[in-house]
């Protein structure tokens, strides 16, 4: 299905070592894209470029901390400098150093969820664009979450972070149509990756989650990854501004929709 293709697009991933981030790698360059994978240790995330190219696809590993604007800035100049273009980033690097009452949560901890969640996604898109300008157009996608679009127990600094960025998904779309650059948003629900296991592996959270959940099962990785492809190719090519919820039915069970 051409239109589902990525043959000759060039991709970058933030946050890409394990979990959500590598499920995505794997699948854009499963439809042909060349995929860039960075997360803030060189050693795991040069595992997932070895996993692409075992599996047929071409990948390159950067160490990059979106935290720190210098390696923001050379993680886009060295995937241009290795490929000659950009047309997809997927922000999906994020952190939850605090779990509890949000008026628990210290200076630090409110400074790095911010810097990470909502900054860091800001400072890959502040990088990339100038590239997708120059070329007729990109596709940008953000890792939002369920909890940036309704309060969740224990997690209220990440849930206004995953706010945050769900707002900066829109207002980019309104401003970077007249470019060609759809920008987009995926919030999942309670996926099992080694970042949630909290909430997955927790009898007394997990329980009720489950029990309320119309499929009946937590998510995995690669249900996120299906749409992020979506939202690469050229399928999506008239889509900006949207937010995805990938949450086994969570929200409308809990009567939002």
């Amino acid at each position: 299905m051409t239109e589902f293709s990525l043959e000759g697009k060039v991709a970058v991933i933030t946050g890409a070592s394990r979990g959500i981030g590598r499920a995505i790698g794997l699948r854009l360059a499963g439809a042909g894209a060349k995929v860039v994978v960075s997360s803030r240790r060189l050693e795991n995330v040069q595992a997932v470029a070895d996993e692409i190219e075992a599996a047929g696809g071409e990948a390159l590993a950067i160490q990059a901390h979106v935290g720190r604007p210098d390696d923001v800035t050379s993680l886009v100049a060295q995937t241009v400098e290795a490929f000659g273009r950009v047309d997809v980033a997927v922000n999906n690097a994020g952190t939850n150093p605090h779990f509890g009452p949000l008026l628990t949560a210290d200076e630090g901890q409110w400074d790095k969820i911010l810097d990470t969640n909502a900054k860091g996604a800001f400072r890959v898109c502040q990088a990339v664009v100038p590239h997708m300008e120059a070329q007729g157009g990109g596709k940008i996608i953000n890792i939002a979450s369920v909890a940036g679009l309704r309060p969740s127990p224990g997690m209220g600094v990440y849930s206004v972070s995953k706010a945050a960025l769900i707002m900066l998904t829109q207002v980019l779309a309104m401003e970077l149509g007249h470019a060609n650059i759809q920008v987009n948003g995926i919030a999942p629900g309670v996926i099992k990756t080694r970042f949630s296991r909290v909430l997955w592996q927790t009898p007394q959270i997990a329980e009720p989650i489950l029990n309320s959940l119309p499929l009946g099962r937590f998510g995995e990785p690669e249900d996120v990854a299906g749409l992020a492809l979506y939202l690469a190719s050229p399928a999506s090519d008239y889509v900006t501004g949207a937010v995805f919820v990938v949450d086994g039915g969570m929200n409308v069970a809990a009567g939002i929709g």
